[in-house]
């Protein structure tokens, strides 16, 4: 049976990246492949990271073998795990690559991974360039990208960010798979009596934790618009600050939007997930900038519409007036989006969201991995 390893948070952390890496590994596993996740036992120091906590509350996810093992700043281990990780011989490692603080860590343990001269490393790119610059990032993820054999990127301006490092690089561009994960649907109705969310009401969801480059401020200011009160488009924002919270409360309370807002300003636990899907009308993602998005694909499993700015892959990924619709990344024009979206209303995008969902599979990024190592699916026998 081929071996499997992936490197990258994995529960009992939290977050987008661990919930993929669980996705993916099972999907290794129902493919016929044997899977080990490699997560961290300090993914970061408390000091700098921005949210409230990094661990779950949720129960563990079963079936899955994850050892809690990488110390981010800690090099002596970084040479224990590299060590341990060469011996065992994985026929691939995925390791996963977000921000290039992890690129010493990382990339240390892939060189002493690469001297067993049998692991085939495939990196997933989820940023090459991060979105908030810091100095020494170009050399870090340089020092990352030399330790990988090839890439998957899930968005074009991912893969012309890897193209500036290594213009010859092995790598497959990828959809964002569906998180199909959390639960079905559930009816609008129940779902917002759940949230103790007004019933009837017009709601627009910003869904995720809050960083500037994700456009909230835009928003809200979108939200004070004339046109938007006389709709009474209700926003309701869920996910966790990651800077500071009082810079949006006093925006809401100067534009006097607050009876227009209900703030979930929390991390949204894996089971609540499907509430706020389906509680919306539609998703918005008002981004100043963008590689791809996690809270796509999760629209799209949900069959929610969605807003998006037209910045990175997000219009590619949400053809306009189709699955939902294309904005600048200005005030006006997201206000000017959320109205032609109740002038079409939601039905008008569910029969695209549906045929269009089915690009979003689990299996071809797996067929993408494979090909990249030269390997071949087992035979399930």
């Amino acid at each position: 049976m081929q071996h499997v390893v992936i490197i990258g948070p994995a529960y009992p952390l939290r977050g987008g990246l661990a919930t993929f890496n669980q996705r993916l590994a099972r999907q290794f596993q129902e493919e016929g492949f044997s899977c080990t996740i490699y997560s961290f036992s300090l993914q970061y120091p408390s000091f700098i990271f921005p949210g409230t906590t990094q661990y779950s509350s949720e129960p563990p996810p079963a079936g899955i073998n994850i050892q809690t093992k990488i110390n981010s700043i800690n090099p002596a281990n970084w040479l224990i795990v590299g060590k341990e990780l060469r011996i065992l011989q994985p026929d691939i490692l995925i390791v996963r690559f977000w921000l290039p603080f992890m690129g010493p860590a990382l990339g240390t343990i892939l060189r002493i991974v690469n001297k067993n001269k049998h692991t085939k490393i495939i990196a997933i790119t989820d940023n090459i360039i991060p979105h908030e610059k810091r100095v020494g990032d170009t050399m870090l993820t340089r020092y990352f990208l030399k330790s990988c054999h090839a890439f998957i990127t899930m968005s074009e301006k991912v893969m012309r960010d890897l193209k500036s490092f290594f213009p010859n690089a092995p790598a497959k561009q990828v959809l964002h798979p569906l998180y199909d994960n959390f639960g079905e649907k559930v009816s609008k109705e129940e779902s917002r009596l759940k949230l103790k969310l007004p019933v009837s009401e017009r709601i627009v969801l910003f869904f995720g934790f809050i960083r500037k480059y994700k456009g909230l401020d835009m928003l809200l200011q979108a939200m004070a618009d004339e046109r938007i009160r006389k709709l009474h488009i209700h926003l309701v924002i869920a996910g966790e600050f990651y800077e500071d919270q009082q810079f949006y409360q006093r925006l809401a309370d100067s534009l006097g939007i607050q009876k227009q807002l209900t703030w979930s300003n929390h991390f949204i636990a894996d089971s609540d997930v499907r509430y706020y899907l389906c509680a919306a009308d539609v998703v918005i993602q008002p981004y100043r900038q963008a590689t791809q998005s996690g809270v796509t694909p999760l629209a799209y499993h949900f069959e929610k519409p969605m807003i998006v700015s037209n910045v990175g892959s997000l219009p590619v990924l949400v053809p306009h007036e189709k699955v939902g619709l294309v904005c600048e990344p200005d005030p006006l024009s997201i206000a000017g989006a959320m109205i032609r979206f109740y002038e079409l209303g939601e039905d008008h995008f569910i029969p695209n969201i549906i045929l269009e969902k089915g690009k979003y599979s689990w299996s071809t990024l797996l067929e993408a991995i494979t090909s990249l190592a030269g390997e071949k699916k087992p035979d399930k026998r």
